[in-house]
């Protein structure tokens, strides 16, 4: 998938745990884990946003696009 979810990298970047930013952002850990896997279709971009808040970062930061080799 070109897609990559470096949430986790980010989350031990600011030594803070899934649920703790569950909780700060306002979502399940259910569904943070779910982005976290790649899993996700989708991500609002309010809930991006609360995450790049209490993450100090920048979306950028968090989603990487990745050309595939065929």
């Amino acid at each position: 998938m070109p897609i990559i979810i470096n949430l986790d990298v980010m989350l031990a970047k600011r030594k803070m745990r899934s649920n703790e930013l569950a909780e700060r952002v306002g979502i399940t850990t259910a569904n943070l884990s779910i982005l976290k896997t790649g899993k996700a279709k989708a991500i609002r971009f309010s809930t991006l946003e609360a995450i790049c808040k209490e993450l100090d970062c920048q979306p950028g930061d968090i989603i990487e696009f990745v050309e595939e080799t065929n």
